[in-house]
């Protein structure tokens, strides 16, 4: 009797490891037939099928997957389905989360539509996954201009200014201030400059996803990615102990241009001072 058993479990393997074969192979035909008649929709159903069936197949349908996505993408575009074409980007980034072309004409799609921090966020990870493809670098810094104000380069380049906050930083913490929170750290300046204080607990926030890849990037050039810890959140989204383990004993930031208000910097502090500063005794 055992011996029989085992023979049905083997069949039955057996039947539905065919039955998966002949699935497979039927919508592979199915979505070349739909790519001749130009049905795109159809065809990128039959690829997901088929990738998710059999995702050993991913390196040798991968090309036509792509173009089908992409033909697929420019018609839901057209129709204004735009749900619909996140939708079938996120599918194909969970079959291909590495594929730089992919996250490419995800930030292309993006950047039309006027959601240009988004798109920065994908043209940059297509960049990393990929640093001589020409097309996302392109797009990376065509965005960039767009996210990265001017005043920033100014600030980088104000010699005068910049001593000045590296000597406050410098006497806050050597008068005993620990461990620093910077907030709306752009290109990560101020916290570098804590760090290099001595501060021995540095966090920096910031917002737009753009200047936060940039910070991720400025920091680990300077060998600082281990030492200082990067919040893309709000600082009034900052909870303790779920991003930082306590209060900090200084906040810093530069986020004081003629967008004061309406940063919502006020409040940033306010906040600060009421959840992430320590308090004197």
């Amino acid at each position: 009797m055992p011996n029989s058993n085992a023979k049905f479990h083997c069949n039955h393997r057996g039947g539905q490891e065919a039955g998966r074969r002949e699935l497979v192979s039927r919508s592979l035909q199915s979505a070349q037939h739909c790519l001749e008649d130009q049905d795109f929709g159809t065809a990128y159903a039959h690829y997901l099928l088929v990738l998710n069936l059999a995702p050993e197949l991913k390196s040798s349908v991968k090309e036509t997957f792509q173009f089908t996505l992409f033909k697929w993408a420019e018609e839901l575009d057209s129709l204004a389905r735009i749900q619909d074409l996140f939708n079938c980007y996120e599918q194909a980034l969970e079959l291909y989360p590495n594929d730089e072309v992919i996250c490419n004409s995800m930030g292309e799609h993006l950047f039309r539509m006027g959601f240009r921090d988004e798109a920065a966020g994908y043209f940059h990870k297509a960049v990393k996954l990929n640093p001589d493809f020409a097309d996302a670098k392109e797009n990376f810094y065509r965005v960039a201009n767009w996210l990265v104000e001017r005043w920033h380069f100014i600030m980088l380049n104000d010699t005068k200014r910049n001593l000045t906050y590296l000597k406050a930083i410098e006497n806050a913490v050597r008068s005993g201030c620990k461990s620093v929170l910077d907030i709306g750290t752009g290109t990560g300046i101020l916290s570098m400059f804590a760090k290099k204080a001595g501060a021995s607990l540095v966090y920096a926030c910031e917002l737009s996803k753009t200047m936060y890849e940039l910070a991720r990037d400025v920091v680990a050039a300077n060998n600082m990615e281990r030492e200082i810890k990067l919040l893309h959140l709000k600082s009034l989204d900052i909870e303790i102990p779920k991003h930082i383990p306590e209060r900090v004993s200084l906040v810093v930031t530069e986020t004081v241009d003629a967008g004061l208000f309406g940063e919502g910097i006020v409040e940033s502090l306010i906040h600060a001072w009421e959840h992430l500063l320590l308090q004197p005794k």
